[in-house]
């Protein structure tokens, strides 16, 4: 991923200098337990440590990988280089690249979930900040862009809150589900190298044992870690496209916070876009792209192929560093986002009252009119707020049939803007619990 849209915690994980960091450890580690199985010698075992502190050239590494057409092989020569050969002629025993590989995109991938809870986390709070700051800030609600009911901008917050929330119980299992280890050698049989070793690296990293692996670590895994990204993502475009819409000039109920000095365009000085949820709208794009990808490396062929390689060494830093951005930009969004709640009242108040269509409606049926026809009479004086501008509550006082149902105290009834927000304490309840 470009600089522009990184974070360097994240970049860290998959830089090449952490990578064979990793390879390194589960080299030493897996020396450790053939040692402490009597499959190599202790002094060999300890040599290898040697090089614990030692910065793996990464130039060498490509300059040995140009002859070799192989990563792990060109790593392991720079290796013994700096122990010896004959220290280093024990390391790997047994072992297959993939049992390194596999291994160490799974610790990648436990170390980015990390920090995408962390940055989870942070949105949460900004969220939760948000919806309790402006949980009776009544607004309209809207259905297929039009105005429906009032809602309170609180409840806008709760939602977003409640859908990162299964998020990161999401991303929680997926971050567990991809943290196995496999060093079971050539077909995954063990044929070569005793399970213990796998046990051993795989406490060593924090990892559990794959219970059955082939030549690599299931796919289905990867698939599901990805598609959790993927929908989290999605969730991101969520608020993003609520915010981007809220900040439209003729809705304006809330805008990005725009900074001193901020411009909004190059040819027009009045402007004030939301560009950071319209990024957020094309980031969240950029994760999703590795969903389809990450499904179709479940299907390889026999015990392995490297089809799932290419892709993995794109989508596991990309999307990944893509997401981490996102989810920081999000929560800053959140955090200084402007609210206007008297623009939420005015646009609410735009078709006079119209919004109370419903009470009406319902009030007429229990009056014992008929909901053929309480739709009807509903309807017809509903038309004329649209078509001519009229005052809602005025055309039902003036429409005989309606009067006749119901008396004017209780058409006024029907207006009351407390009627919408009274189970708004039961909503935060049943997300935030008690508090």
């Amino acid at each position: 991923m470009i600089p522009r849209y990184s974070r360097p915690e994240m970049v860290a994980i998959w830089s090449p200098e952490t990578k064979f960091k990793i390879w390194y450890e589960i080299e030493a580690y897996a020396c450790d337990a053939q040692a402490e199985l009597g499959v190599i010698p202790k002094a060999n075992a300890e040599a290898v440590w040697r090089a614990k502190d030692v910065a793996f050239d990464v130039a060498r590494i490509d300059e040995i990988e140009a002859v070799t057409k192989h990563d792990v092989i060109a790593f392991l020569t720079h290796l013994a280089e700096h122990i010896g050969a004959e220290d280093a002629r024990f390391v790997h025993q047994g072992m297959t690249s993939s049992d390194v590989l596999d291994t160490t995109l799974n610790v990648q991938l436990v170390r980015a979930a990390d920090i995408l809870l962390a940055d989870m986390d942070k949105v949460l709070v900004a969220l939760k900040r948000r919806a309790f700051e402006h949980k009776d800030t009544v607004r309209i609600g809207r259905s297929h862009g039009i105005h429906a009911e009032p809602t309170t901008m609180g409840l806008t917050f709760a939602r977003f809150y409640a859908e990162m929330d299964r998020n990161r119980a999401r991303l929680q299992a997926a971050r567990a589900e991809v943290a196995t280890g496999a060093i079971s050698g050539a077909v995954g049989t063990f044929a070569n190298i005793d399970p213990y070793i796998e046990e051993h690296v795989c406490k060593m990293l924090g990892l559990t044992p794959e219970p059955i692996s082939t030549q690599v670590i299931p796919r289905d895994r990867h698939a599901m870690f990805f598609a959790t990204l993927g929908v989290i993502a999605s969730s991101i475009e969520n608020v993003a496209i609520e915010i981007r819409h809220m900040q439209r000039t003729e809705v304006l109920e809330a805008e990005e916070f725009f900074s001193p000095g901020q411009k909004g365009s190059s040819a027009m000085p009045h402007k004030r876009n939301p560009v950071l949820t319209e990024n957020l709208t094309g980031l969240a794009r950029l994760v999703r792209m590795s969903v389809t990808p990450a499904l179709e490396n479940v299907a390889l062929w026999h015990e392995r192929d490297i089809s799932h390689s290419s892709v993995e060494r794109a989508i596991g830093p990309d999307t990944t560093i893509t997401l981490d951005f996102a989810l920081n930009r999000l929560a800053g969004v959140i955090e200084k986002l402007v609210i206007y709640p008297e623009n939420m009242l005015k646009n609410m108040n735009k078709f006079k009252g119209l919004v109370m269509s419903q009470r009406v409606l319902l009030a007429l049926t229990q009056a014992g009119v008929s909901r053929e026809d309480s739709y009807r009479l509903v309807q017809r004086n509903a038309m004329k707020v649209w078509e001519h501008g009229a005052d809602f509550k005025t055309e039902l006082l003036n429409d005989p049939e309606v009067t006749a149902a119901l008396t004017p105290a209780e058409i006024e009834e029907k207006f009351d803007l407390g009627y919408h927000t009274k189970h708004v304490d039961t909503i935060f309840r049943r997300v935030f619990g008690e508090t």
